[in-house]
């Protein structure tokens, strides 16, 4: 048996840590000696969030590689920019049109890389630059959800002090006397209110018979209206409008006749010498009965004993 000596065990040693520090850095870098050659791959942020060498680019949730490199963009045309170089060791075919998106993969805030491939277009090959995006985590879209409402209530907490300060100026000693006078007799009107009440109450309580028979008597009343709606609705309602329609046209054609002349009223209401004759009339008979006022004896004679019957005289007219 051949017997190794000490000092090639020492070089074996030193051989494998240095082997497995240089597979240690590249791996750390995102190279893995034992899968092959990966590819690599650019894009650019204003802001990488806390993106660091340490994090995973995934597809998906499923990590195909890591990033390598974060270095400010020498381009004078972005300066301030950095650039990030990501590595893909898993085999994965996407566009140059696919996006590589900076997340938040847990709630303590470390961030990953994550490829939102695209399938249109040309393939993306090593070296190729792909478009940054940065998606808003739960705490920055609460941020930017809260920025303009804390503004708001910033304007608003200014108001109300100038609010207050005002109802401090107005609200001086006199002016706080009157509100609590007046509070005080919004205590008495209220205690009178509540005994008004309890009045009222039992006032009902005292009347409930009363108010039950006046209720019973409004019930029947309404029952009896009822009936006589019943009835009014039996009525023949057509033949009672033809009957007054036939009277008011006789009403209509006795009218007519009396301008016209006809009849006795119409010839008293039309012919002159009726009335004329009618007004003589009347005028000799109240004369005839002024005169046997004034002259009974003229007209009322009792002879006992044979006395001659004086000759009439006509009244005097008037």
């Amino acid at each position: 048996m051949m017997k190794i000596s000490r000092e090639l065990k020492t070089g074996l040693v030193a051989l494998l840590v240095i082997v497995l520090f240089i597979w240690g850095f590249n791996y750390l870098k995102g190279f893995n000696l034992f899968n092959g050659p990966s590819n690599t791959y650019f894009t650019k942020y204003a802001n990488v969030q806390g993106l660091n060498t340490a994090s995973v680019v995934t597809v998906n949730g499923y990590t195909i590689g890591k990033i390598i490199e974060i270095s400010f963009d020498q381009d004078t045309k972005d300066p301030g920019s950095l650039l990030v170089e990501f590595s893909i060791d898993k085999p994965f075919s996407f566009s140059k049109n696919s996006i590589a998106k900076i997340y938040s993969a847990s709630l303590m805030g470390g961030k990953s890389l994550a490829i939102v491939p695209s399938f249109v277009g040309k393939p993306a090959m090593p070296g190729d630059f792909l478009k940054g995006e940065i998606e808003s985590d739960i705490f920055s879209s609460v941020g930017e959800k809260l920025n303009p409402l804390q503004a708001k209530l910033e304007k608003v907490i200014v108001h109300a002090d100038s609010l207050l300060m005002n109802i401090n100026s107005i609200l001086d000693m006199p002016s706080r006397k009157h509100i609590k006078s007046t509070l005080a007799s919004m205590d008495v009107t209220m205690a009178h209110l509540q005994r008004v009440t309890e009045n009222a109450e039992m006032l009902v309580v005292e009347n409930r018979g009363t108010l039950k028979t006046s209720m019973d008597n409004v019930e029947h009343l309404t029952e009896n209206f009822s009936q006589f709606s019943d009835s009014l609705a039996q009525v023949n309602v057509v033949a009672l409008s033809k009957k007054i329609n036939t009277t008011l046209e006789n009403l209509n054609a006795i009218t007519q006749g009396i301008e016209k002349g006809q009849g006795t009223v119409g010839k008293l209401v039309k012919n002159p010498a009726v009335y004329d004759n009618l007004e003589k009339a009347t005028n000799e008979l109240a004369a005839l009965l002024e005169d046997v006022k004034l002259h009974p004896k003229r007209y009322v004679s009792i002879s006992v004993f044979g006395k001659k019957e004086k000759e009439y005289v006509a009244p005097i007219k008037k």
